[in-house]
């Protein structure tokens, strides 16, 4: 039970302010130059809780805004930490639709003033094809190699088209940028596996050539300095190539992540993306069926885990539902009320969180 919760809050701040001041400032500084406040904040905090304590989250898809987050809290009277958001690619009105762009805006700046930490993907379209699309004919896609090449290439059409695609996203990360938000940003994720256009794509000029196209765009062009650059594999197994095969370099990644949906949380995937981490945190980007009690005190450092579906997804199983619930009830991990910014420790009504 969190009968200690308060407590443990009080510890985690201390140690961070004592190691603030032991070092004359933050110890731990994101890859990007000249980080926001906030970011630096956000990661230092991700690092004083790793092999300590695990954030809990919940991903919420553009049609269902951040409705998810009641619908935790429903089940296990907790919020989770993070609030994820993915920034879409379907036709307006559908489940991805790009139409809720501005709406993720609105609810990530909300939600991050009452407390939550905030985790953004972008199932992106092939830098071929116009928005919207259809996820399994564009997304799940694939490019020549001739394509590719083109998208690497300045100045070619494609490459143009790229920096297009990104501007769009950038003008949304602005926003959020300017209301001083920090940002867990996962972009280009599952990228060992071969299931999306920019997935299995090893060597220099592979899939690392365009996670550091996209850092430069946003980093040094848009001047976005609010980003927490987390780079989210998935779980090897059988057709889906080690983290390292596609790594593009400690410069430029602040977290490592793997999704985890058939693997069981299985020692050999922690190992292996801890070997590749060294000193950085680690987490659990998806999750379909999130970790237990028992498995995160095997396995420590994971700083958080975001489930994919909705808890009412467990409720056919029993004991994983019941799994579920205790896991957020237990000392291993942190739910929204235990965060150091949290507004509201034990809400009586939905209200001052949901407006």
């Amino acid at each position: 039970m969190k009968t200690f919760g308060h407590f443990r809050i009080l510890f985690l701040i201390l140690l961070c302010f004592f190691n603030g001041l032991a070092s004359g400032g933050p110890d731990i500084l994101p890859v990007t130059p000249h980080a926001s406040p906030e970011a630096v904040e956000l990661l230092n905090y991700i690092y004083s809780i790793s092999g300590r304590q695990t954030m809990t989250g919940q991903h919420c898809h553009p049609l269902a805004g951040d409705s998810r987050l009641f619908i935790v809290y429903r089940s296990t009277k907790h919020y989770p930490a993070l609030f994820g958001q993915d920034f879409g690619f379907s036709p307006p009105g559908t489940w991805d639709g790009i139409n809720f762009r501005q709406q993720i805006v609105e609810h990530a700046i909300r939600r991050y003033y009452d407390g939550f930490v905030i985790t953004l993907m972008w199932h992106a379209v092939p830098p071929t094809e116009d928005e919207p699309v259809e996820f399994r004919e564009s997304v799940q896609g694939d490019l020549t190699d001739q394509e590719w090449q083109d998208l690497i290439t300045p100045g070619t059409g494609i490459h143009e088209r790229w920096k297009s695609q990104v501007d769009v996203i950038a003008f949304f990360l602005k926003q959020i940028r300017d209301a001083g938000v920090p940002v867990l940003w996962r972009p280009y994720h599952e990228m060992n596996g071969g299931w999306f256009w920019w997935g299995r794509k090893p060597g220099d000029d592979g899939y690392k050539k365009l996670w550091r196209m996209m850092f430069e765009r946003l980093v040094h062009f848009h001047g976005l300095n609010n980003l927490i650059w987390v780079y989210n594999a998935n779980e090897v197994k059988k057709n889906v190539d080690p983290y390292e095969d596609t790594f593009p370099g400690h410069d430029v990644v602040d977290i490592l992540a793997t999704d985890v949906y058939t693997e069981g949380f299985n020692q050999m995937n922690y190992d292996q993306l801890l070997a590749l981490a060294g000193d950085k945190p680690v987490a659990l980007g998806e999750v379909g069926r999130p970790p237990t009690r028992d498995i995160l005190k095997r396995q420590p450092r994971w700083t958080w885990f975001m489930s994919w579906g909705e808890p009412s997804g467990l409720r056919q199983d029993r004991e994983a539902f019941r799994a579920f619930l205790e896991l957020y009830d237990c000392d291993e991990t942190l739910t929204y009320e235990e965060l150091p910014r949290a507004k509201f420790k034990e809400p009586s009504s939905h209200y001052p969180v949901f407006k």
